[in-house]
């Protein structure tokens, strides 16, 4: 039996069991990660990391702002932060540290199935998305620039009454 609850009211127990050397698991909220996790749909399963994070390692961090996020390594800045970017997203976020970072995605759960960070499938899915970052990105500028471009499609209620009161 799963509950949902408040991220704020649990966090103090997650962080409790990681410092003891546990797992925690939970479903996460937001886009920022797809299409690797779905919004309020896959589990992922998070371990206090061990030393330094490496390059496409997925934290579980604190902001400044008093947020709790989860996105990817994408490099390191010269002061030793990381460099952190949501698979969904463009934006790079600077200044993370060690003291910000809680724990790390070791394993997701989706529709039952388990996958583990080391497993095949996932370097798969890790290298190829990383590597077409660049296209991916022009392609939804494009994108975006056409639907700003084209005119939206108002539909009149009235010609649809009107419509299917003839076709009756």
């Amino acid at each position: 039996m799963s509950k949902e609850v408040e991220l704020s009211s649990v966090i103090e127990l997650m962080i409790e069991k990681l410092e003891q050397g546990g797992n925690v698991a939970f479903t996460p909220c937001g886009k920022s990660m797809l299409p690797m996790l779905r919004d309020g749909e896959d589990v992922v399963i998070l371990t206090k990391p061990n030393g330094r994070l490496h390059l496409f390692d997925i934290p579980f961090y604190k902001r400044s702002d008093g947020s709790y996020v989860l996105h990817r390594v994408v490099n390191f800045d010269y002061d030793g932060s990381y460099v952190l970017c949501g698979d969904n997203q463009f934006d790079y976020e600077h200044g993370i540290t060690d003291e910000n970072i809680i724990a790390v995605v070791t394993a997701f759960c989706r529709k039952g199935k388990s996958y583990t960070v080391s497993s095949l499938r996932y370097r798969f899915y890790l290298n190829f998305w990383h590597y077409t970052r660049l296209p991916r990105r022009v392609i939804r500028a494009v994108t975006t620039r056409i639907k700003r471009i084209l005119p939206k499609r108002k539909k009149n209620t009235n010609e649809e009454t009107s419509d299917s009161n003839r076709k009756k």
